[in-house]
């Protein structure tokens, strides 16, 4: 069954995120795959671009999440917040272990493996063809006020009255 995480939240302004390395709907890249869970990727977090966000926007958080996980509630691999109002792009690889390419005062929160990076796309062999879908959430706050060692579901829901506008990049994989 699919389902989209985003979609039990409040309405919120669409707006643009787009990449140099994946596209709407594609097939993600070795480099975005995961070498941390098996599948031979580099983990390597993409570079996005975000445009179009509502004028009052703050600040910006950045997930992505795989709805096909084996598991009820999917699985989160990635999860940066309090990304400053005035920054519209991440450089591919910013999601590393250090975090060596956020904006300052950016930080990650740990995944659901509960290592604070990004972790590439890695279902399991024989589930099938899994969604990831990258977010860009635009807040009116200037920061979330969160412990670093929150998971990526609580993020959420701190973020379910805040959130001013969204916007979505799906890419697949399967093993």
């Amino acid at each position: 069954m699919s389902w989209n995480p985003y979609e039990n939240l409040p309405p919120a302004a669409n707006f643009l995120v787009t990449s140099t390395d994946l596209r709407e709907g594609e097939k993600l890249a070795m480099p975005q795959v995961s070498g941390i869970f098996g599948a031979g990727g580099e983990d390597v977090s993409p570079q996005l671009s975000w445009s179009g966000f509502p004028s009052a926007t703050k600040s910006f958080v950045v997930t992505m999440c795989d709805p096909e996980a084996p598991t009820v509630t999917g699985f989160w691999h990635w999860a940066v917040v309090n990304i400053p109002g005035n920054v519209t792009d991440l450089r591919d690889g910013a999601g590393d272990e250090s975090g060596s390419g956020l904006p300052l005062g950016a930080f990650q929160l740990p995944n659901d493996a509960r290592m604070a990076r990004y972790c590439g796309a890695g279902p399991p062999p024989g589930t099938g063809r899994h969604r990831y879908i990258f977010a860009v959430i635009a807040l009116a706050a200037e920061r979330v006020e969160i412990d670093r060692e929150a998971t990526p579901a609580w993020l959420m829901f701190n973020l379910f009255n805040g959130t001013l506008g969204r916007a979505l990049l799906e890419g697949w994989y399967e093993r």
